[in-house]
């Protein structure tokens, strides 16, 4: 299947833009990215937790705790839309049911561009977009292999029923400046009944050579976007393609 093809009833239950930046810009200075959006009506305070354990001669153990704020998270009106406006970058969500990428990315540029105007940041340091979808495979599963081309593969000699299991895969991209991390998972109770609910979670990011002029920067969302597609497509077989359709 060519990377990008469009399903009727794509699995993805959230596309996330982050954009990570370096900027001295103060939280109280952020309201101002978030104020006047409409659209997005409330406003939470993100806080960033640390803590610290101290002992002392005598071996008594002193545990602090601090929290801090570091931006905003703003939900729209119809909760499918999350944004989030920090001291150290920006994020945009989209959650079920998807549209596109071009819907997508455009209300997210729109609202980077007023971050960036508020934030001013002296350099961007990461860009990242992540998917993450939700294959409902209806059951029995004789074996993951008929719906998903990376999955756990069992010893022969091993029991072959999984009622669970967590895999990573981290792959390194040099032609992207930058690397892909797959996750996937079986999460319960699943959505739909008769079925096995496996979570394919992709993040493809860059880390270096990222652009700051904006036409440049998109263009390398863009450039992430299609490879997030390229490895959606080598991860999944045709019959998964067709519980899209």
């Amino acid at each position: 299947m060519t990377p990008g093809t469009r399903y009727p009833h794509a699995p993805i239950t959230e596309a996330v833009i982050d954009i990570q930046v370096t900027a001295s810009v103060s939280v109280d200075r952020l309201a101002e990215a978030v104020a006047g959006e409409s659209s997005y009506p409330t406003a939470e305070k993100l806080l960033s937790a640390s803590g610290a354990m101290v002992f002392g001669p005598e071996s008594n153990a002193v545990a602090t705790a601090t929290t801090q704020a570091v931006g905003y998270l703003c939900r729209s009106v119809d909760g499918l839309h999350i944004y989030q406006a920090r001291t150290n970058g920006f994020t945009f969500s989209r959650l079920a049911e998807y549209t596109s990428f071009a819907e997508v990315s455009g209300e997210a540029r729109r609202l980077w561009e007023k971050y960036r105007a508020i934030a001013t940041p002296t350099d961007i340091t990461r860009i990242a977009l992540r998917y993450v979808n939700r294959l409902d495979i209806p059951l029995p599963v004789q074996d993951f292999s008929t719906y998903l081309r990376t999955a756990p593969q069992l010893s022969s000699d091993l029991p072959q029923g999984l009622s669970g299991y967590f895999m990573q895969l981290q792959l390194p991209m040099p032609d992207l400046q930058g690397a892909c991390v797959i996750n996937q998972t079986i999460i319960e109770p699943p959505a739909k009944p008769n079925t096995v609910a496996v979570v394919l979670d992709i993040d493809v990011f860059r880390t270096s050579g990222v652009a700051t002029d904006e036409t440049r920067l998109w263009e390398q969302l863009e450039q992430l976007r299609n490879e997030k597609n390229r490895v959606f497509e080598a991860c999944i077989t045709d019959d998964a393609r067709r519980l899209f359709q």
